[in-house]
């Protein structure tokens, strides 16, 4: 979906029309049309955007936690927050602030990763027997697959910054995270590192419809361990306050699938909240695509875009051209349809089987032929396969 978009290709016979027949394909060279007109087409209006940003604040102070992937010797540990999104957007880009061992340089950092969750019981098995006191307002059992993002795999960048070389906390979470009834340990008191802002950009960008979320950072550290800072609850300017304000969670390998509250059950002080920003842009109709990017704004949920958020529908509305007025006959309302459903093809959006049934759909139709109009089909992702949806 976010995918450079590639050039359309005007070939008479294209690996998308394999399914038409003879006279379809003798319609469409007739009326075939260049990319660029094609083009022409996504020059709809696009809608007002908007940038998103949310940040919990500053580092104040109160407490540490561990944050990192398993390792040789050295079992998962994760500290996660919470922030709500009020309408579909983008995230582009991501800062938490934490402490590194005193004296690390920052080329000590080899990796990072983002995961997000829904608020329990979102993505959780409800029906086990927990091994804490509660569920209530924690993250959900398992991560979102969509909105993960590492650096291992490319999709993520990171740099880091030292923001002070030596920066104390009043109490530290690195090892005491233990089943119920042994869950309050009290933390493993005050600790001294280097404060380092560590900023992520996200490719592809992570979409997310409105929603309560909890975010998770990792980090790996060549020697030592990455701990996150605690930031103020209630969050202050220039954070940005929001309600219901949950605090922060933590589990490791031994614990997971449930979560403790740092505050509430392991510390017995807090609660707290963890040091990260998010920011980004609207995207009102939740296609992955920014606003500021979105060609075809008011997208049906669901329905496969290209980069330009536009899908084969608002490329070729069966009523006429999406630059206005009629279509001049059928064949060119399926010579477009063909051209868009190859772009698709090439962008790995759509298999080559179902741009073989797109074409054929706009060619059994009777779009674009006197007194014609049929009502469209829109082709949306269910379970990893593209479906027709008609409207």
């Amino acid at each position: 979906m976010t995918k450079k978009r590639n050039e359309t290709n005007t070939k008479n016979e294209t690996p998308a029309l394999r399914g038409v027949s003879p006279s379809v394909l003798a319609t469409l060279a007739a009326n075939k049309i260049t990319a660029g007109a094609l083009a022409l087409l996504l020059l709809a209006s696009q809608a007002s955007a908007s940038s998103f940003t949310f940040s919990t604040g500053s580092p104040d102070g109160k407490i540490a936690t561990l944050s990192r992937p398993s390792s040789p010797g050295k079992i998962q540990t994760e500290t996660a927050d919470d922030f709500v999104v009020t309408q579909g957007i983008v995230i582009t880009q991501a800062t938490f602030t934490g402490l590194l061992p005193l004296g690390a340089a920052l080329s000590s950092i080899s990796g990072v990763e983002i995961e997000l969750y829904h608020v329990f019981p979102g993505d959780s098995d409800t029906n086990r027997v927990l091994a804490v006191l509660t569920r209530a307002n924690s993250p959900g059992d398992v991560e979102i697959d969509d909105a993960t993002r590492d650096s291992a795999d490319g999709r993520l960048t990171f740099g880091a910054t030292i923001v002070n070389s030596s920066f104390s906390v009043l109490n530290s979470v690195v090892n005491g995270i233990n089943k119920h009834p042994n869950e309050k340990t009290n933390g493993e008191g005050p600790v001294t590192g280097e404060e380092v802002l560590i900023t992520v950009e996200f490719n592809p960008p992570i979409l997310l419809p409105a929603d309560h979320y909890f975010f998770r950072p990792e980090v790996v550290l060549s020697s030592g361990d990455f701990l996150w800072l605690s930031a103020p609850r209630p969050i202050v300017a220039p954070g940005t306050p929001f309600m219901p304000d949950l605090q922060s969670w933590i589990r490791n390998d031994a614990l997971a699938p449930d979560w403790l509250r740092i505050g509430t059950d392991i510390t017995a002080q807090g609660p707290f909240n963890a040091a990260f920003s998010l920011s980004g842009e609207t995207d009102a109709d939740a296609d992955g695509v920014a606003d500021s990017l979105d060609a075809c704004p008011g997208t049906p949920a669901g329905v496969i875009v290209d980069a330009n958020g536009c899908s084969i529908d608002q490329i070729a509305p069966c009523s006429g051209p999406a630059s206005g007025g009629t279509w001049k006959n059928h064949g060119q309302f399926v010579s477009t349809v063909a051209q868009a459903a190859e772009s698709f093809l090439a962008q790995g959006l759509i298999s080559s089987e179902e741009a073989d049934k797109i074409v054929a759909q706009a060619a059994q139709s009777n779009c674009g032929s006197a007194g014609g109009l049929r009502r469209s089909t829109q082709w949306r992702k269910a379970r990893g396969n593209a479906i027709a949806i008609q409207n």
